[in-house]
């Protein structure tokens, strides 16, 4: 290698920078090696965290233990396009991050980004993006009208713990009182039981409710809240494993597979 080195940059280079250009190649070499992308090629599968619980990107059927909806396409073709098997690995909110940092699964499907989550863990680019809307029962409809109409001492809104909306309720909503539920229950569900007035969740998931549950409602707020892409989370220190995935995320975008999906599962972006 050193004699290769020489022939290429000349004689003239000294011992000391030859020896830092031999260097950055070795850690270069190590640096793929220990990369999850090297690990998945290896072992022919790929471990992705989902929950299950976020209808239409991931829903989990209990009685046949499988999962369908945007997230679940998404990364089946990306274990296609890696050639490899695809492993869904069961996660929840809560320790959504803690499943990337113990490397419990290689990445996640969609979450919301953030700089919380962004402190121990790494995000892909982009490939959507949702805000945050608040759902009632449908008999209150004269009641909640704007968001200033759930932000009363009178008032409960409910939000799931680990997600975006857990931080969201407490900052949109100071004066109002809040209820942070934890998964596998959710948010939704203390509404429906007459529990909390309000809850607040993503524009995605919230035309799917109002349509499975038609008790339910979107408060007509004047303009959803707190627009936020969304991505994969991935280990913070992988830049190999980013770099695969943003690439793959911009051929796809490119040859409209998001598009394609988003018709498919009738997101409203």
């Amino acid at each position: 290698m050193l004699a290769r080195l020489k022939k290429l940059v000349g004689n003239s280079i000294s011992s000391t920078v030859m020896t830092l250009l031999m260097a950055g190649t070795l850690c270069q070499s190590a640096m793929a090696a220990d990369s999850v992308l090297a690990d998945i090629l290896a072992s022919g599968t790929l471990k992705v965290g989902t929950t299950g619980d976020w209808d239409p990107m991931t829903l989990k059927d209990p009685a046949t233990n499988s999962y369908k909806g945007y997230d679940i396409d998404v990364v089946t073709k990306l274990a296609e396009d890696l050639d490899v098997k695809l492993e869904l690995v069961p996660a929840d909110w809560k320790t959504l991050v803690n499943g990337i940092t113990s490397g419990k699964y290689h990445m996640t499907g969609s979450a919301s980004i953030s700089a919380s989550r962004a402190k121990a863990a790494g995000y892909t680019d982009s490939y959507f993006s949702l805000s945050t809307v608040p759902l009632t029962l449908a008999i209150n409809a004269e009641r909640f009208t704007d968001w200033d109409d759930l932000n009363q001492p009178e008032v409960t809104v409910a939000a799931t713990l680990g997600t975006t909306q857990e931080q969201q309720v407490k900052t949109f909503f100071p004066d109002a009182a809040y209820k942070i539920i934890e998964a596998p229950a959710r948010d939704f569900q203390e509404v429906l039981a007459g529990r909390a007035d309000a809850h607040i969740t993503s524009n995605v998931e919230a035309f799917k409710l109002v349509a499975k549950y038609p008790q339910m409602m979107i408060v007509p707020v004047k303009e959803a809240r707190a627009r936020t892409p969304v991505a994969m989370l991935v280990p913070q220190e992988d830049q190999i494993w980013i770099n695969y995935l943003n690439t793959w995320i911009r051929l796809q975008s490119e040859r409209g597979f998001f598009d394609e999906l988003a018709t498919k599962w009738q997101l409203s972006n």
